[in-house]
């Protein structure tokens, strides 16, 4: 009896925590087919708003922004990050240490720290850019150096540590006897990395390269302090809080939340897939 009460009391309280994480996600959604733009009560069904959503120019414009600076920003992270474990795991063991802790330190560190941080060094190089310019007759800045450049080494800059956090622990459960037959059968460092190594690194590496993405569009914070007069998604969104949140934000984001769901089941199944077909090689 004790059993079955205990068991019950698990459940019940899974089914809180799913309810709480996913009932807004579900409201949200309901509310992106509310015929008016009430936040409290529904009355009535329609698609307006995913018909507006698509000729409102200054949505699509952000979430255009967005997304490329999440692309560009995830591929280079992606290649830097994955480098830079690689690099690590080589390193003795009092370096190696040393170099994780630092790394570490951007995902723990506050975001609003790291925004004023970025946005102080690129005022600190405008202005030796103007004393160059002043004194060398170099031409190293435009007078509004936050922009795109700007916005997307932020990005960068914090996305490379959870590309190092996601590839370094793989690397450590490699098996360095793989490596080094593949250098004894006739493989050079080089072929061998590729052939061997990289096989094995690259669903942590594709799932480094979401992430990047994910808090790349996400971020508002360290955006807000490095874009200058861009506006990505989110910065959009905070300037529609001071009147009143369109009801085209629920549409986006429900769009957005069941693009990202697709691309999670998809993974998942392909992951599946592999896992059978490995179980049915032996």
């Amino acid at each position: 009896m004790k059993q079955k009460h205990w068991r019950a009391l698990q459940q019940a309280y899974m089914v809180l925590i799913f309810s709480f994480l996913y009932v807004p996600i579900a409201v949200m959604a309901v509310f992106s087919f509310n015929e008016s733009k009430s936040r409290s009560v529904f009355t009535g069904f329609t698609l307006n708003w995913y018909k507006s959503l698509f000729t409102n120019s200054m949505i699509l414009d952000a979430l255009a922004l967005s997304v490329a600076i999440a692309l560009i920003s995830a591929l280079i992270s992606t290649v830097v990050g994955t480098m830079a474990a690689v690099g690590i795991s080589g390193m003795g063991r009092k370096p190696r240490l040393l170099i994780n802790n630092l790394s570490y330190l951007p995902i723990v560190n506050p975001e609003i720290i790291t925004g004023v941080s970025l946005m102080l060094l690129f005022v600190a190089y405008r202005g030796f850019a103007a004393w160059a310019n002043a004194h060398m007759g170099a031409d190293l800045v435009p007078q509004n150096i936050f922009g795109l450049p700007t916005l997307l080494i932020a990005h960068i800059s914090f996305s490379v540590p959870y590309v190092i956090f996601n590839v370094s622990p793989k690397l450590r459960q490699l098996d360095v006897r793989m490596y080094e037959a593949a250098l004894d059968l006739g493989c050079n460092p080089t072929q061998a990395f590729f052939k061997v190594v990289m096989p094995e690194l690259m669903p942590a590496i594709l799932s480094a390269f979401l992430i990047c993405i994910t808090y790349s569009i996400d971020d508002f914070i360290i955006s807000y302090f490095t874009c200058g007069n861009l506006q990505t998604l989110p910065i959009a969104i905070y300037s529609m809080t001071r009147k009143k949140v369109s009801p085209e934000i629920n549409a986006l984001s429900t769009i957005i939340f069941l693009v990202i769901l697709a691309i999670i089941l998809f993974t998942n199944h392909m992951d599946s897939r592999k896992y059978r077909r490995d179980q049915q090689r032996g």
